[in-house]
């Protein structure tokens, strides 16, 4: 159970990058967007750092995104929507 829930904690991580690159932002952006170090931001990226879901909330907001287009990312849908959908 416990390898589960990881491999779909580093989905989400892996979506949340996605998404990051799609828009063309930094990891400084977000980073500063979200009040912590750039070191910080990259471990939850990298599937380092746990994140609550008010963290995960505000990272969607900033990338101007549903929350739940980074739990079931689908690139396909994602890239028809626009890079500001």
């Amino acid at each position: 159970m416990k390898d589960k829930v990881k491999a779909e904690m580093q989905a989400v991580a892996g979506n949340i990058r996605k998404v990051r690159e799609f828009r063309n932002y930094t990891q400084d952006y977000l980073a500063a967007k979200l009040e912590i170090s750039q070191n910080a931001y990259s471990k939850i990226e990298l599937g380092y750092t746990k994140i609550t879901l008010d963290r995960l909330f505000h990272i969607a907001l900033i990338l101007e995104i549903e929350v739940t287009q980074l739990l079931y990312f689908n690139q396909d849908k994602f890239e028809k929507l626009g890079p500001f959908a």
